[in-house]
């Protein structure tokens, strides 16, 4: 498939004319043809026009068309082949193989909603027919049903180009919800976000959609971000990325006439506890699994393991030294973007020159044109608990180890985390204790609490929680991954006594969709 650079509105693929984007290869400094116009105010009136003019065909489309959309966006992106691989590595610097992953994970994802939409659940019917006869007051006929926000704007992410980004985890949801999707795609990696989104493109067509199902637009700073969020045909908004993004999404948001809930996944430093019977116990191998976790993908994750906390001793001792270790031998990666790599710079300086953070150690420098050097720091509790600054994420594979005088300190610390994606607890049976007074906080701090594995790597499928507690996300009651994800979307509509040929087919008596409903309190299949 050739790129042509070009914003895709519809089924139309047009030229911006506003300020270009060019991708550029961070391993060697690159810039990637072809170069990509930025579109304009125009482009998001053509957008986000298409799409609410789309929104009440597409959020009735049947259940199995509906699945069978979302599975074919996914053979879509398979057949576009190696060169969506070939062009993601020459935009990230990622290797081969985590990309083949993520194109999976991707593909997986849409087929999970496929099978979610099926399954009629969300959809959450519930009827209380009519009971004229009750006393002391007559009870009408109220039936409930979920349906589609309306148009959602979906912002790519940086760290993902496949799986958070123009076909990722916002846009199947929100897809599988009943809502028009407008991507605004991520500049780092403009061609594959292309690529992609042909695939999503082709896929309306194939289906017989509404044209305006599906947009990708493109733009230089924040303006079209910012001007499609305040467009009023936009009902709510996925975003993955900073803290200073996400948030200045969430005020355009709330100012407008109508405000808007943005999902966005922003800054999380992912705490690891180092409970003292595991670390006694296996300090050594705990030591080489977390710098393998620190290390993964240069430590471009949102679940990085940024933060140890635990009982200063001979035992934590060892545990720095054989992670120090760990680290030191560990190579350079290429990180995303000159942007990532400059911060992740700064990120590390910060540390490095705090005056209560000693280094532990540092990965081997990199030749590439953006490396990330592994670091591991360390402090004292105290100056955690009198510095918030410290709770600043680093996004690379840098990590601070917090040194506390004993377990009540621990607590004290596990008190004043911010809110955070994941926690992690290295623990063995005889640190049962210690990890029950902890979990009640740990329970208010994050969205995923795992016990003796690491962070890195989410699971796609119905149970897991990608959210947490503001900064982690926006919305703590949300998460952005798993089968869960498609309730962002979703609002309650009661219908009080209206007649029997008025009501949606979820609703009716013969139920002909077949859906699962709760009939006055009891659960019927």
């Amino acid at each position: 498939m050739t790129l042509e650079g070009k914003l895709l509105i519809g089924q139309q693929a047009i030229s911006g004319q506003q300020a270009e984007i060019h991708a550029v290869n961070p391993a060697t400094g690159e810039t990637l043809a072809p170069a990509y116009a930025g579109g304009s105010q125009t482009e998001v009136d053509q957008a986000c026009a298409l799409a609410e003019v789309a929104f009440d065909t597409y959020r009735e489309t049947s259940l199995e068309a509906r699945a069978t959309f979302l599975e074919t966006v996914a053979a879509e992106i398979e057949a576009i082949g190696d060169d969506l691989i070939e062009r993601a590595m020459a935009e990230t610097g990622l290797p081969r193989a985590r990309l083949e992953g993520e194109r999976g994970r991707t593909c997986g994802q849409l087929r999970l909603f496929a099978n979610v939409v099926r399954a009629s659940e969300w959809l959450d019917v519930r009827v209380d027919p009519a009971l004229p006869e009750r006393e002391p007051m007559p009870r009408v006929d109220l039936r409930q049903r979920h349906i589609a926000l309306g148009p959602v704007a979906v912002f790519g992410a940086s760290n993902f180009p496949l799986a958070f980004s123009v076909a990722g985890g916002d846009t199947a949801s929100a897809l599988a919800a009943g809502c028009p999707v407008v991507v605004k795609g991520h500049s780092a990696h403009p061609g594959t976000s292309e690529l992609v989104g042909r695939a999503v493109q082709a896929a309306v067509s194939q289906c017989g959609l509404p044209e305006g199902t599906f947009s990708l637009l493109f733009g230089a700073g924040r303006e079209i971000g910012q001007a499609l969020v305040a467009d009023p045909r936009i009902q709510a908004v996925g975003f993955t990325g900073s803290r200073s993004g996400g948030t200045a999404l969430m005020a355009t948001a709330q100012a407008r006439p109508q405000p808007i809930p943005v999902y966005a996944e922003m800054s999380s430093i992912n705490p690891v506890f180092l409970l003292p019977e595991a670390l006694k116990a296996r300090g050594q191998a705990i030591a080489e699994g977390f710098a393998a976790s620190l290390s993964m993908g240069a430590g471009q994750f949102c679940t990085n393991p940024g933060l140890v906390i635990a009982v200063q001793g001979p035992e934590l001792d060892a545990f720095v030294a054989a992670a120090g270790e760990a680290v030191t031998g560990s190579a350079a990666q290429t990180m995303l973007t000159p942007g990532i790599h400059a911060a992740y710079e700064q990120g590390v300086g910060r540390l490095a020159g705090h005056a209560r953070v000693s280094e532990a150690a540092r990965g081997q420098a990199g030749e590439t044109a953006h490396p990330a050097q592994a670091g591991l720091f360390v402090t004292k509790a105290e100056a955690f608990l009198n510095d918030p600054a410290l709770q600043e994420e680093v996004f690379g594979s840098t990590s601070l180890v917090i040194a506390c005088a004993d377990a009540q300190e621990v607590r004290r610390v596990a008190a004043q985390l911010e809110g955070q994606l994941t926690i992690t607890l290295q623990m063995d049976d005889g640190d049962l204790d210690a990890a029950r007074q902890l979990l009640p906080t740990l329970e208010r701090k994050a969205g995923r609490i795992l016990a003796n594995g690491w962070p890195t790597g989410v699971e796609v499928c119905h149970a897991m929680v990608h959210g947490g507690p503001y900064p982690a996300t926006s919305d703590s009651r949300t998460t952005s991954v798993g089968s869960a994800a498609i309730h962002r979307f979703l609002r309650p509509v009661c219908y009080q006594a209206l007649p029997a040929g008025l009501l949606p087919e979820a609703l009716q008596d013969a139920n002909p969709l077949g859906v699962s409903r709760l009939v006055d309190g009891k659960r019927e299949s």
